[in-house]
């Protein structure tokens, strides 16, 4: 097994469990302990995972929980959502990616008919009385700080899907560190939909750009479509003309 895979596995594995001793990654991986030291410095100087004693364990403090950015900026994520669904028309086969503001879209596609690949967990809940929407989960492990499906299940899973419209969403984007995302399991996953997808929408509310954070999964100039609430600064006006990238706003 490459580095870089083990080391995603293993911030998988440390997700899933919480915390967990040296020992037992050491067991689990097959590898010596000195190559699980390494593989888990730069989880630890990124902030993804936090040193416990004789082990490691998720570092919760670097995520706000789902229902508590739900609320966040709402009626900016309304207006978001109520934008990107007017590019949504029947027949579209689309990817809902997980987050608060992706969530909203359901209000407005509610009466169309669409097939709708989503790992949102809320989106499917939301989405269930209404029959026109076909929805495919992506399945694989429920994280439930972000109330959203993770893991290598989730991305063999897309591999097989051909999505014509993905619409995703970020906790931050600048032009230096790209399209950036809170949760280290979920990265993976929104870099397979953005290159398995034929259009890309980015939803945010003004309040992310300029933010970043701690994993980056895709470059800004892989998104076609950025929908925010309000027209962002020239430099990013200026930025989305040499990209080709379309600008949507209010």
């Amino acid at each position: 097994m490459i580095k870089t895979q083990r080391i995603n596995q293993l911030k998988e594995y440390v997700f899933e469990q919480g915390t967990v001793s040296l020992d037992e990654l050491v067991e689990h991986f097959g590898v010596s302990k000195n190559t699980i030291r390494r593989d888990i410095e730069p989880l630890i100087e990124s902030g993804i995972l936090k040193k416990v004693y004789g082990g490691v364990s998720v570092n919760h403090s670097t995520l706000v929980v789902f229902n508590e950015r739900k609320d966040m900026n709402l009626t900016k994520k309304q207006e978001v959502a109520r934008l990107a669904a007017e590019f949504i028309e029947d027949g579209d086969v689309i990817f809902v990616d997980s987050g608060t503001t992706t969530l909203e879209l359901v209000h407005f596609i509610k009466n169309k008919q669409l097939t709708i690949v989503t790992n949102n967990f809320d989106f499917m809940q939301e989405a269930k009385p209404f029959p026109t929407l076909t929805i495919f989960s992506t399945g694989g492990m429920f994280e439930r700080t972000t109330n959203s499906f993770v893991g290598f299940q989730s991305i063999e899973f897309l591999q097989k899907y051909n999505i014509n419209k993905a619409f995703i969403s970020t906790s931050g984007i600048s032009i230096t560190n790209g399209v950036t995302n809170a949760s280290p399991l979920e990265t993976e996953i929104k870099s397979t939909v953005v290159k398995k997808s034929m259009k890309v929408f980015l939803m945010l509310d003004d309040s992310k750009f300029d933010k970043y954070a701690l994993t980056t999964y895709c470059s800004l100039s892989d998104i076609d479509y950025i929908v925010t609430n309000s027209k962002p600064g020239d430099i990013y006006l200026q930025y989305a003309m040499e990209q080709h990238i379309t600008l949507v706003t209010p």
